[in-house]
């Protein structure tokens, strides 16, 4: 058995138009009547955001002064993965033929994401990708879970997938951010790290992941190509 993991947010969503419509909604909330404010563009907020500049720098790019900023920072974190927002969420060009390609080459597909199961569950009853992945090949954060954090939440993942799952001659880790990283590496499973998400290449570089590609269809290209060399080198 071969297998592929994949995050949900950025191999396969595109969050990006979710997280400048919470931003600008949170300008809005905070900003005083009548305060100018310098917008920052779609372009230039996704770049702070793939950068990981902090949403307070953010807020105070705008033009808000740091008691705005911090409360901005807050109210985001608190709206962002509210469930009124999630409809903004659309599947990455190629993503959907990238997943068909794999899962026709014979891969056993699991989805691995920080998403809640209520939060992953809309999105792949929503995008008409539940059939992708089977129930018992979805690992997600329960409802009522208490994160940690996505660096210490997605590794423990990870291990529960590697306990629970059948065994598989070869898995494949794609994902856009450092959790994603951090979970292959501590199961010991190559990771890919795509630039379709939130991550830019010098962050994803940071983690040193096993190899850096654009996007999932890139990525399963690159496994089947892959595979495919080391079963020809087995049969010669």
């Amino acid at each position: 058995m071969l297998r592929l993991i994949t995050d949900f947010d950025g191999p396969i969503a595109d969050v990006s138009v979710r997280y400048y419509t919470v931003y600008n909604r949170c300008l809005d909330q905070v900003a005083r009547p009548g305060q100018f404010l310098n917008r920052l563009s779609y372009d230039e907020f996704w770049a702070c955001k793939r950068a990981r500049v902090p949403e307070w720098q953010i807020g105070m790019r705008t033009g808000l002064d740091e008691p705005q900023a911090r409360a901005f920072a807050k109210m985001r974190g608190l709206t962002v993965h509210s469930e009124p927002f999630l409809h903004h969420d659309q599947t990455i060009p190629g993503a959907i033929e990238a997943l068909e390609r794999i899962r026709d080459a014979g891969f056993d597909l699991v989805v691995m994401t920080m998403r809640r199961t209520r939060e992953l569950n809309e999105a792949l009853d929503r995008c008409h990708l539940g059939h992708f992945f089977a129930p018992d090949r979805r690992y997600c954060l329960s409802n009522d879970h208490v994160k940690i954090g996505d660096t210490k939440d997605k590794p423990i993942l990870m291990q529960r997938a590697l306990r629970e799952l059948p065994p598989a001659e070869q898995t494949w880790m794609v994902g856009d951010t450092e959790a994603d990283i951090i979970a292959a590496q501590t199961g010991q499973i190559p990771a890919i790290g795509v630039l379709s998400g939130i991550r830019d290449r010098q962050q994803l570089q940071k983690y040193n992941p096993d190899f850096i590609l654009n996007d999932l269809s890139e990525s399963v290209n690159f496994i089947l190509e892959s595979v495919g060399h080391a079963q020809f080198r087995a049969a010669s």
